[in-house]
């Protein structure tokens, strides 16, 4: 069981934004009380000593892979902590889309295999909208009991920008949707894991009320 005062980490595999990630995690974990350490890593035993893991990305989907692979003992830090320990897991846009079997961007490239799934290319129904689907989007919340979506009602507006959506094996891992010119995965979890293909670090509100309720979530 983590400690009451967790111990956040933020992957750095050279993607991801980062320091918006990080500001936003700090004024979460301020907003309620988990304490002040978050930290930004690319060290496999810091994985192992969080509390919380978060895997932003952004670019396409080999290149963070390759990102992650780049790193000694990264993925089997991950997948110590994350799937064997169950230690609550945040997947952030194309961190959310390495969750799964594998995707389809510029090729085929394996996933994590967290998640079972494929990541394919968004085409919408309506030619007139533009990919990437970039903007604000409100979501359709399928389990809004789920501890890290708590007081996120549907039509809640979030941040997207994406061209490649994550295809779930099993719908009932899909906790939020998007309208897109068709329904589009928002949102994924399974056990300890989370993912979100909008950013929460660019929602404002209520992108820092769900990651408060990551920090504050004991699967």
């Amino acid at each position: 069981m983590p400690e009451r005062r967790g111990r956040a980490v933020i992957v750095d595999y050279g993607s991801g934004n980062l320091r918006s990630v990080e500001k936003a995690f700090r004024r979460a974990a301020e907003a309620v009380g988990f304490g002040d350490d978050i930290s930004v890593t690319d060290r496999p035993d810091a994985i192992a000593a969080a509390s919380h893991i978060a895997l932003p990305g952004v670019g396409a989907f080999g290149d963070c892979r390759h990102g992650l692979d780049a790193l000694p003992g990264m993925v089997a830090a991950l997948q110590e902590a994350v799937v064997r320990k169950a230690r609550p897991f945040l997947g952030i846009c194309v961190g959310m889309q390495l969750m799964a079997d594998r995707g389809l961007e510029h090729g085929r490239h394996a996933g994590l295999g967290w998640i079972p799934g494929e990541v394919v290319a968004l085409t919408p129904d309506d030619a007139n909208l533009k990919i990437p689907h970039m903007g604000w989007n409100d979501l359709t919340v399928m389990r809004p009991d789920h501890p890290v979506f708590r007081g996120i009602a549907g039509g809640t507006h979030m941040y997207f920008v994406h061209g490649f959506r994550f295809a779930c094996a099993d719908a009932g891992d899909a906790v939020a949707e998007v309208d897109y010119g068709g329904p589009t995965t928002a949102a994924v979890a399974r056990d300890a894991m989370v993912g979100t293909q909008f950013h929460p670090e660019k929602s404002q509100a209520a992108g820092l009320r769900l990651i408060a309720n990551f920090l504050q979530w004991r699967p």
